[in-house]
């Protein structure tokens, strides 16, 4: 395992290779609006395509080995705090693919939204 140090302290941390390619490390992560599918960082992820209202394709930039992957998102429509069933976010996996995968996001009644805020981490091979 390749390692880099960082400043005087000499503590080390695997490279952005070992981390890429160790279990447990995130293989792709992307933080974007919804609205826009502007991409505000990422890791792994080449762009976000809105195809519709709480729509989104995320296409990786290095292809994952299969499509056995795990896909971990947390997406929030605006900054409203409200626990009812109709202001809960929420944000699935709804097609997995090799280079992408497909999101559906809405609240908690069937209604799709673009989200303002979404975090997505794939973790797998």
């Amino acid at each position: 395992m390749a390692t880099t140090s960082i400043g005087s302290s000499g503590v080390t941390f695997p490279d952005s290779t070992t981390l890429a390619t160790s279990k447990g490390s995130a293989k792709a992560w992307v933080y974007f609006n919804g609205s826009t599918a502007t991409i505000n960082g990422s890791f792994n992820v080449s762009s976000v395509t809105r195809n519709g209202t709480g729509d989104y394709t995320v296409s990786f930039t290095t292809a994952m080995s299969s499509a056995n992957y795990a896909v971990a998102c947390v997406a929030k429509k605006d900054n409203t705090i409200d626990l009812g069933a109709s202001n809960y976010d929420v944000c699935s996996p709804n097609s997995y693919a090799t280079g992408s995968i497909r999101l559906a996001c809405g609240n908690g009644v069937g209604s799709a939204y673009d989200m303002t805020i979404a975090n997505v981490a794939i973790f797998g091979n």
